[in-house]
This record gives structure tokens, sequence and C-alpha cells, in this order.
């Protein structure tokens, strides 16, 4: 399939993030003095909808946001970022998180706000508009949400994050977690027999990928183009990249190291957005 003709999405959730630079991350009682403070749009579904608007030159985002002026500003620069956005509004506020980034590039986070989670109406709406989509990333919503997501996806990849969707007997293409993510690894627990293949992120050291027949392998980390500077993002540009790859019907060695080189740019960029894989660069 072309890739310029791939149609596809995120079903998922954003924060209005606050990020700021410190030295390191303050050990109780301490106070750190923080610099290069930025804010954003985030969270894992507005940060693989970009990736994908980047690698496809077009995404869509289903997600849901508070009528408050971060839902404003939310939707507003994800639209400047190429991504179609169709959200609920729902009456709680948009979450809100802090990201602090240390001089290693590692990210803290912490989260202020109940999530909202996408409504699976919404979902079963503009998945048919768009007559289906070639490939879906999910990050939140609840069973109905991935079965809607399901049948209107032709490659459907899922985030553990959508634990509330996951072990419930839906299929899916691939489900991606992080090896030091102890939340993600419990989440996964449950789901790793509905995916066709399990992928596990090791950072540096790549990963490891298990399939439903017993294959099993490993991939390399991408090398760096330039030098690290901020790890927010990385996890979820890497599974936008594999779920754009595996639509575009890429062998699966071939999708991981594509996948590879999306987390591997986000890192070397300042938040999530500087530096993401293009179509360019394909």
């Amino acid at each position: 399939m072309r890739r310029d003709a791939l149609k596809v999405g995120v079903v998922g959730h954003i924060e209005w993030v606050q990020f700021a630079r410190v030295e390191h991350v303050p050990r109780a009682g301490e106070v750190v003095h923080a610099s290069e403070p930025f804010e954003e749009p985030a969270g894992g579904g507005g940060v693989a909808a970009v990736q994908l608007a980047r690698l496809a030159r077009h995404s869509s985002l289903v997600t849901a946001l508070g009528g408050d002026e971060q839902g404003e500003r939310s939707r507003a620069r994800l639209v400047q970022l190429g991504v179609e956005v169709h959200a609920s509004v729902c009456e709680e506020p948009t979450r809100r998180a802090v990201t602090l980034l240390d001089a290693d590039g590692e990210r803290t986070i912490t989260t202020l706000g109940a999530r909202l989670e996408p409504r699976a109406s919404l979902v079963r709406e503009r998945l048919a508009a768009a007559g289906g989509l070639d490939g879906v990333y999910v990050t939140a919503g609840d069973v109905e949400c991935l079965r809607a997501a399901r049948a209107g996806a032709r490659v459907l990849v899922a985030s553990p994050r959508a634990v509330h969707a996951l072990g419930q007997g839906v299929e899916i293409d691939a489900l991606v977690l992080s090896a030091q993510d102890e939340r993600e690894l419990a989440g996964a627990a449950g789901a790793a027999r509905e995916a066709r293949v399990l992928v596990i992120t090791e950072g540096e050291r790549g990963g490891r990928y298990q399939e439903r027949s017993g294959a099993r392998g490993r991939w390399r980390a991408a090398a760096l183009q330039r030098p690290a500077r901020d790890s927010y993002g990385c996890g979820d540009s890497f599974a936008a990249g594999l779920t754009f790859a595996l639509a575009a019907g890429m062998e699966l060695a071939a999708a991981l190291g594509l996948a590879a080189r999306c987390g591997a740019e986000c890192a070397t960029g300042r938040g999530p957005y500087e530096r993401q894989l293009g179509a360019q660069d394909l």
C-alpha cells in the first residue's frame, strides 16, 4: 500500500503538560529550581497522533477534553501539528501534568486530575465517517471503544494504559508496553493472549517480542542521529511508528525497525514534538 494513502488515527487521552528542566528530581523536602519551562498538549494519545500525522501526512484523534482553556488550547495546538481532533467535551477539567526533565534526559511525570476517556459512540461515528482506517492505536477508553476501533481498523495496536478495554476478548494486532513500567506490565498480563504479537520495549537495549504462534525475537535500538535530550514521548512515538508500519504492510522485523527509529528521533528533541520522524525520512 502507498504510504501517503494510509488512513491512520488514535483513540486515546491527552494531558496539558507543563515541562521544565531540572538538574535532578527533588528529594523529600528539597527545593529545586527549574529552567526552560514550556507547555504542550501531550499524553499518549496526543503524542502518537502527531507522530502518525508526520509519517502519513495526516491523522485523526478521537479523545475527550474539558470545556476549559486547556481543552481549547489542546485542540488548537494539535490541529496546528496536523491532527484532526474529534473530542467529546466533558464537565470535568482537562487533565494536566507536570513533567520534570533531569540532566540525563529522563522524565518524571506527575498528573493532576482524572484522565478523560473517549466515548465509544464518537469512535464508531468517526471511523464510520472515514470509511474505516488502515491503522489505529488505542491508549484509552473502555471495551466498547476498543470494539469500535477493532471494527473500524484494519490494523489495531493498543497500549496497556487502555486497561479498562483489555482482557475482555477483543483481538488486537499488537500490544506495546515498556519493560520499565510496572503499571504497563501489570496491565498487559491479562491481555497478552488477545494480541497477535506482544512488543516489549527496553530503552537503549532495543526490545523483545513474542508472537502468538510462539515465535520470539529481539530488535536493536536505533542509533541516535543527535545527542539525546529528552525521553518524554519516545514510547508513544515508537508505538505510533509500529502502527503506521504494520498498516503499510511491512513485515514485523521491518516494522519494529521503523518504530525504533521513531523512538530514537523523539529522544533527540525538546519535548515530544521538536523532533519526530516524518514522511520525508522514510
